[in-house]
């Protein structure tokens, strides 16, 4: 529970014994409810920030009280803050200048005292004009200047707070109270999560395997990531292949590429990149073996192809791959479609109160829609007794969900599918027209009157 809320049944009549037991106990004697606000299931996390918003004149006594209290320290807060440095801005003009600054209404040191009281009073008053003599006064200023913006935004924000303590918080109408909890919750990559490159090129993780069963270059470099080749042919955003092969070059070479559109790399100019960085680490490991070193582990010595492409091993097996693949380096951005947030199961739950079929949604606990289509599928295949099911007791039959659920919870298997309410709502709708139909009902095998 993150919030803690009763409030009251509502009820229209009392009876007299539930007046007397309020006159008696007052509010004890009220039939709540709980109303508190809960995690949702399946989250969890830690509460890092809670805010209440609160409408003026709302609350309890005590409420009121902290918040006075609340306001007096804040205020304290800021003043010592002005005060500070207000301080250092005295100091530093006492350093560059080697003047003592003199308040001409009560003789004092300016920005010297301990009292905070003193030194705001003199915040408040303080004039260039105090700084004597004159021609330093413009050094004065520059020091001045640099300060000011500073001292005025604590003030305005000392300002702003106050009076959003004193009047309240702008809520919605009739409401009283509002509280807001901020939760964090830490998530790791995992299968399903979304996530896309620079070039519309998205997909969902399919599988995350150990770095030891990646695929490697013939170096023993693994890569972090293989995206499917299909999902540039027919998307023709052939961007993807010239940044990872630029991306490549970059990171071989030591340098940043930047490529606005209209105005990046070419082809030509990505080709000449990749022969420099055969080159370069041709020379890398000429250098080591003339040295008799180790070859760095951060750093890769495998040669990319004539065809740009470089020949991976299976991770697994330590076999070949039949063909040759692209291999680069390329930006990929996880999106805000996690796996965690989307699943979401459904026995039974709430339904719709015009055509009694399940609601739709996560939030609302709600159905996956079996359309139009997937019963074209279902009818294609023949499959009669599955649609029967899906089109009375597992949407608006109320008769036949009712006495299926009650066979599942007995451990019987039978289905006995009646009218879905669906039935009702067309023939309403019709009668809406002015055409008077009626249902005609009638027991199988039963003499027709």
């Amino acid at each position: 529970i993150l919030v803690g809320k009763v409030s009251p049944k509502s009820k229209t009549e009392l009876t007299p014994e539930e007046k007397l037991l309020h006159a008696i106990f007052g509010r004890a004697g009220e039939d709540v409810k709980n109303d508190s606000l809960e995690v949702p299931s399946g989250y969890e996390g830690v509460v890092i920030k809670t805010n209440r918003f609160t409408r003026r004149g709302a609350g309890s006594d005590e409420h009121k009280d902290a918040l006075k209290t609340e306001m007096i320290r804040f205020e304290t807060e800021m003043t010592a803050k002005e005060c500070a440095i207000f301080r250092q801005m005295m100091e530093e003009i006492h350093a560059k200048l080697e003047v003592d600054v003199i308040d001409p209404t009560s003789r004092q040191k300016v920005g010297v005292s301990d009292n905070d009281d003193v030194i705001y009073e003199q915040v408040e008053n303080f004039d260039l004009a105090w700084i004597k003599p004159a021609k330093i006064r413009n050094e004065a200023k520059k020091i001045y200047d640099e300060y000011q913006p500073k001292l005025q935004e604590l003030k305005d924000e000392k300002v702003r707070r106050l009076e959003r303590m004193r009047h309240g918080d702008e809520l919605p109408s009739g409401v009283l109270e509002m509280v807001k909890v901020y939760m964090a919750t830490k998530r790791t990559l995992s299968i399903g999560d979304k996530m896309a490159g620079r070039h519309g090129n998205k997909g969902v993780i399919a599988k995350i395997m150990p770095e030891e069963d990646m695929p490697f270059m013939e170096d023993g470099t693994p890569v972090d990531i293989c995206l499917n080749p299909l999902g540039v042919p027919s998307r023709m955003n052939v961007g993807q292949i010239l940044e990872t092969l630029l991306g490549w070059s970059s990171d071989v070479l030591g340098f940043r590429s930047v490529t606005p559109v209209f105005d990046g790399a070419t082809e030509q100019e990505i080709h000449d990149l990749m022969s420099d960085a055969n080159d370069h680490v041709a020379k890398r490991i000429d250098e080591l073996e003339s040295k008799k070193q180790a070859p760095p582990s951060d750093e890769c010595f495998a040669k990319i192809t004539k065809s740009l492409k470089a020949q991976l091993y299976d991770g697994r097996t330590g076999e070949a791959f039949e063909q040759e693949t692209t291999v680069g380096q390329i930006y990929m951005l996880k999106l805000h479609h996690l796996v965690d947030d989307k699943i979401h199961a459904r026995a039974t739950g709430p339904y719709s109160l015009i055509t009694q079929q399940p609601l739709g949604g996560k939030a609302r606990t709600g159905g996956q829609r079996f359309g139009e289509m997937e019963v074209w599928a279902l009818e294609a295949y023949g499959a009669a007794y599955t649609l029967q099911e899906l089109l009375t007791v597992k949407s608006d039959d109320i008769e036949g969900r009712t006495k299926i659920y009650e066979s599942m919870v007995k451990g019987m298997n039978i289905l006995e599918a009646g009218t879905p309410i669906s039935f009702d709502v067309l023939c309403n709708e019709i009668r809406g027209l002015g055409l008077n139909i009626q249902l005609e009902k009638k027991r199988i095998g039963a003499p027709r009157l």
